[in-house]
């Protein structure tokens, strides 16, 4: 990744710190957004501190004036866009679909789904006029299995998956390559999140599904980014990786 830039949305924490992180270690110069302005100002220097080249940049992905800003400032800070990590992402409150809120659906659609056409749609406006480029769009084991009491997320990450297939198709041959990645059960502060509002019963009953009997690490998630983005795998195109431990395949 030497000499190139990736851009992460959702780089405050968890997996798209993580992924942040591994871009900057292999070489590339990194733009981190997210809508916590604080929190992502602080990954940055963080990793500005390590020696690496970052911009932070607050941006909320269901605002697409801000996520045209979010690659604008990218470009005009870094010259170019060589490959995009669209993570965002929130949970939906947990209820039966009949008492789902109007409220809650259209903000979890507005990032998940939104959010994610948003980002690819302004970063593949600089990318085919560089003529090359890779993303990658965050869907989830939600984004192909079905889920009690969460058909808002699982929906949105359902239709993240199409997204990426389609857009796949458009830009194959313009040298742009768009793929989706699926994490299953991750350590992330969303996890935490989920345990500190009951749900560590229900995600412990998952976690005894997963093969490798174990939460994945965010590193995992950022080595199988990375690798989506760069040139080994210059053949992968509109593809759904699993990285779920297993859990996917019973």
């Amino acid at each position: 990744m030497k000499g190139k830039v990736a851009l992460v949305t959702g780089a405050a924490s968890g997996l798209g710190f993580a992924t942040a992180r591994a871009f900057a270690i292999a070489g590339a110069a990194v733009a981190l957004a997210d809508w916590d302005e604080k929190a992502v100002q602080a990954a940055a220097e963080k990793l500005a501190a390590e020696g690496y080249q970052t911009l932070a940049i607050k941006c909320d992905v269901s605002d697409d004036k801000q996520v045209e800003e979010m690659v604008s400032k990218t470009i005009a800070t870094f010259g170019r866009l060589d490959a995009a990590y669209n993570n965002a992402g929130v949970q939906n409150e947990l209820k039966d679909a009949a008492d789902q809120t109007r409220d809650d659906f259209d903000r979890v659609t507005a990032i998940n789904y939104g959010g994610v056409w948003s980002s690819m749609k302004y970063e593949l406006q600089h990318m085919r006029k560089q003529g090359s480029g890779a993303i990658v769009n965050c869907s989830s084991i939600g984004g192909i299995l079905g889920g009690a009491q969460r058909g808002t997320y699982h929906g949105a990450k359902h239709g993240v998956i199409g997204l990426t297939k389609s857009a796949a198709l458009e830009y194959a041959a313009q040298g742009i390559r768009i793929n989706s990645i699926c994490p299953g059960l991750f350590q992330t502060p969303m996890s935490d999140k989920m345990i500190a509002e009951g749900q560590k019963e229900a995600l412990d009953a998952i976690l005894q599904q997963v093969p490798v009997a174990r939460l994945g690490r965010p590193e995992e998630i950022a080595s199988a980014v990375l690798f989506l983005c760069s040139d080994a795998a210059s053949m992968v195109v509109g593809h759904t990786l699993m990285v779920d431990g297993g859990y996917s395949i019973q």
